[in-house]
């Protein structure tokens, strides 16, 4: 097992006993999507591709997809990005 595997299931298991919220203690994206017009991505590290039908944001060793039409972005905060658009799918790319 690798060191990172170990060190992340010792954060989960501590998160579980201390009742701590995952996304806080593990580093983790949390992701709110509002119909197929709004996703909110927090705990975000930046824009990795940005156009109208496809917007790329990198979290962790990991990047979320969103795709679909007229896609532009409401707010860019140093925590926390908003697209909105006609979204059409959410994806996790390794």
């Amino acid at each position: 097992m690798a060191w990172k595997d170990i060190k992340n299931r010792v954060k989960r298991q501590l998160s579980d006993y201390l009742d701590l919220p995952g996304d806080i203690v593990l580093d983790l994206p949390k992701i709110v999507l509002v119909g197929n017009l709004q996703v909110f991505i927090e705990n975000h590290r930046g824009i990795q591709e940005y156009n109208p039908r496809l917007v790329r944001v990198v979290v962790n060793d990991t990047v979320i997809e969103v795709t679909g039409e007229n896609l532009s972005l409401r707010n860019i905060l140093p925590d926390e990005i908003c697209v909105e658009g006609q979204i059409s799918a959410v994806s996790f790319l390794s």
